[in-house]
């Protein structure tokens, strides 16, 4: 029983390494999401005296561009750096949409 379980972990670990020999000789580089960006990119309260709306959008289009994250990853981080007035209007919001127009409303709001 021990021999024929060796011997199915060792077919499937073939097919393994031959899948990503493949991957590598297609030229296909893995990409990683560097999620530690996220630290990069400032709260944003949609007050005046905080920080501008225009710096906030930059911040979370850089770091979504070099972090390599999806456009889900850019919503839900944009979403968890909002503070104040902009959490409360996006909580209420049946759905979370990332835009500059959108954004520019919950200025003009608080």
């Amino acid at each position: 029983m021990g021999d024929a379980r060796i011997q199915a972990e060792l077919v499937e670990t073939k097919a393994e390494l031959q899948r990503l020999r493949e991957r590598v000789s297609a030229g296909i580089p893995t990409v990683h999401k560097d999620l530690s960006l996220i630290s990069l990119v400032p709260k944003w309260s949609g007050l005046k005296n905080g920080i501008p709306l225009e710096e906030f959008l930059t911040t979370v289009e850089t770091s979504t561009r070099l972090g390599f994250w999806d456009e889900t990853d850019k919503l839900q981080i944009a979403a968890l750096r909002l503070n104040d007035a902009a959490r409360h209007f996006f909580k209420r919001m049946s759905r979370i949409t990332f835009s500059r127009c959108n954004l520019a409303g919950i200025q003009g709001r608080v």
